[in-house]
């Protein structure tokens, strides 16, 4: 790593990994010199794609490259506690899609071994790195709406989804909790913490993964967070967080808002829309940024996605599912939270 650049390996091959990288080679002061699938041919495709100049058929060879300041780790989040495991024992920095793992042991593992190694770790949690959600939480915390009562918010998608789609696909960790609502529930911790009380409802799939789920989070100041997700009808993904002198209203695409507005008791709304500069709403370069700002200040964390965060949000996912009955193959029995 150099002042003028950060070099990254990307593991996985996946939409998700596409997108990313195609915002990264756009930063001046990020190079992607390395791209890894289980596939060789799919690793050479991507390099092709976008001019990556090494392509391996397999995890450990990316891991042991020694030229990688970070790994972009993009794989189903089943293989998250591998593929960035591998990569943290191999002493690389890593930036790991969320759902970060499929429960709060396998995030504790992975936090663990990130300190033995004295290397970076961040859930790649955008949403707390875009500057319009950053300002939300700013006026919220600075009691723009006095006490947060209640959070609300959603995500949906209409499918339908096939039965051997990843998302329906226990082995992959399926089902619109892990893909869809760690949005939500990772909005309602931004504002609030961990909740003190888990509530949850939800329809199974016949693989047994969630098709839509519902939960109720409550904190002992009386809080409460109404929380939906669904794989089987697209939502307004908005979202709205109501205090004892106001409300903040995000009225489309939550998690990358490009405006919400502020409505206070006795004043006129006030619309704060999102900056022309710092580019498209669904841009990732915003966490790319602050991955790279973090490893140039020898930092192992972000103060933006702390990891104590992650693994309170992984413990509510984790209450979530043991309400609603989802478990996946191989996976230890969860303790109830």
């Amino acid at each position: 790593m150099t002042e003028q650049s950060v070099r990254w390996g990307i593991l996985a091959t996946g939409g998700i990994a596409a997108a990313f990288t195609a915002d990264l080679v756009d930063l001046p002061d990020a190079e992607v010199v390395a791209v890894a699938s289980r596939s060789e041919a799919s690793a050479r495709t991507f390099a092709e794609r976008f001019g990556i100049e090494r392509a391996y058929g397999d995890w450990n060879a990316l891991a042991e490259d020694a030229d990688i300041d970070v790994v972009y780790v993009a794989t189903p989040h089943s293989a998250h506690r591998a593929a960035a495991g591998l990569c943290l024992a191999a002493g690389r920095n890593v930036l790991c899609e969320k759902a970060f793992t499929l429960n709060a042991r396998e995030a504790e593992e992975l936090v663990g071994l990130a300190e033995q190694h004295d290397s970076f770790l961040m859930e790649a949690m955008w949403m707390y790195c875009n500057p319009l959600i950053r300002r939300l939480k700013a006026l919220v915390d600075d009691g723009a709406i006095g006490e947060v009562r209640t959070v609300q918010a959603d995500f949906g998608l209409a499918g339908p989804f096939p039965a051997a789609h990843r998302l329906r696909d226990p082995a992959q960790g399926g089902g619109a909790l892990l893909d869809l609502g760690v949005y939500p529930v990772s909005f309602a911790h931004l504002l609030l913490g961990e909740p003190s009380e888990v509530m949850a409802k939800a329809v199974l799939s016949e693989e047994g993964v969630d098709l839509q789920t519902g939960a109720l989070l409550s904190w002992e100041s009386g809080a409460l967070a109404s929380l939906h997700c669904s794989l089987t009808g697209g939502t307004a993904t908005i979202a709205s967080v109501t205090g004892s002198l106001g409300r903040i209203d995000i009225p489309n695409g939550f998690f990358h808002p490009d405006r919400f507005v502020l409505h206070r008791d006795g004043r006129d709304p006030e619309e704060f829309t999102a900056d022309p500069a710092d580019g498209p709403r669904n841009s990732l370069k915003h966490e790319a940024r602050e991955v790279m700002r973090a490893l140039r200040a020898g930092e192992k964390q972000s103060p933006l996605v702390p990891l104590d965060g992650t693994l309170a949000v992984m413990r509510t996912l984790d209450a979530v599912r043991d309400r609603i009955g989802v478990r996946y193959p191989h996976e230890a029995d969860l303790t109830p939270a």
